[in-house]
């Protein structure tokens, strides 16, 4: 298991410790925050994620270990989904097994506690808002880079859930129509060409045409194309290698265009790029950037959003599930 204690910086803090659960397409990461957002304690698990009940497992034996050590005030879920509006039913997931699963209910039977449940990267968003790259944004639009696209939209204070729950799912605006197939049953999502996905594919695909300049990623990845990541082009390019460069060169385009679909229809005062793919830092995002003015609705005569890099890394998640319960629980009392 891995633990990085930190010091808790206040009596208040250790007051007011909530248990945060982030539960991506490929881990599940739990961690206890204080109020200041700091996290004391931590586990990772892999994610079973075509198996909806042993996720379910997963999280329930987390909140459980986590308790027997802390004194858990509330419990937030991260969930990587569709949300209905009230927070109970993930309705969709693209990347893992639920299908109208009526989460909150069923975790709240097994642990004997109340339980918020939120779509992941709202809980990543809100982390940013709160403690991390966001703070101080009146209009906040938060992408996180991961297996897909997740975003989350906080305005004057309060995260931007639409009419049915489903606001923010940016990964699934169509920037080419008939492109790849999407796990949503669509084809061309912008995920299919800016996230971990995407990147691994563009690699392995260039691996298999043996190009020459895939020698270090055929390398890495011991000679077998197919176990190539987007993690691994991601490491291998901050490590300074050109065809790992270039692809995520590739990939920070249509981030940009991307952008500039989410500013003509949204005007946030700031993007944060969160989730493992913001490691890249520039390598990333100066390509975003500049296709992103290129394709600025009105460019020249409007102010131009700042794309930053995300503070609270892989954390963003548990930590904004984390106080969201927090904040939830306060609002009960």
């Amino acid at each position: 298991m891995d633990r990085s204690p930190r010091r808790i910086p206040s009596r208040l803090a250790r007051r007011s410790l909530s248990l945060g659960v982030d539960i991506g397409g490929t881990k599940v990461a739990a961690g206890v925050v204080n109020a200041e957002g700091v996290v004391i304690d931590r586990a990772q698990r892999a994610t079973p994620a075509t198996d909806a009940a042993a996720v379910e497992e997963t999280i329930v034996a987390l909140v459980h270990e986590f308790s027997a050590a802390h004194r858990i005030l509330s419990v937030g879920i991260g969930a990587a989904g569709w949300m209905d509006l009230s927070g109970s039913t993930v309705l969709f997931s693209p990347h893992l097994a639920w299908r109208n699963e009526p989460l909150r209910a069923t975790l709240e039977a097994r642990l004997g506690r109340r339980i918020l449940v939120v779509n992941d990267a709202d809980a990543a968003g809100w982390g940013e808002y709160r403690f991390g790259a966001g703070r101080h944004v009146s209009r906040l639009a938060c992408i996180t880079l991961g297996t897909g696209i997740g975003g989350s939209l906080v305005r004057d204070g309060q995260l931007e859930r639409g009419e049915f729950g489903l606001a923010g799912e940016f990964g699934h605006q169509v920037i080419m129509p008939e492109g790849h197939r999407c796990e949503c049953g669509n084809r061309g999502c912008w995920e299919q060409y800016a996230s971990g996905n995407a990147l691994g594919r563009e690699a392995r695909g260039l691996a298999r045409a043996a190009s020459p300049l895939a020698h270090r990623l055929l390398a890495a990845a011991g000679g077998d194309p197919e176990v190539i990541t987007g993690a691994l082009v991601t490491a291998l390019a901050v490590d300074g290698d050109p065809a790992s460069r270039e692809l995520l060169e590739d990939m920070g385009r249509w981030l940009g265009i991307g952008l500039a679909n989410l500013s003509a229809a949204l005007d946030p005062g700031r993007f944060v790029i969160g989730g493992g793919l913001s490691a890249a830092g520039d390598l990333l995002l100066e390509p975003a950037r500049h296709a992103f003015a290129r394709h600025l609705t009105g460019r020249g005569f409007r102010p131009v959003a700042p794309i930053v890099a995300a503070t609270l890394g892989a954390d963003a998640g548990l930590v904004g599930a984390a106080d969201l319960a927090r904040v939830s629980a306060r609002s009960r009392r």
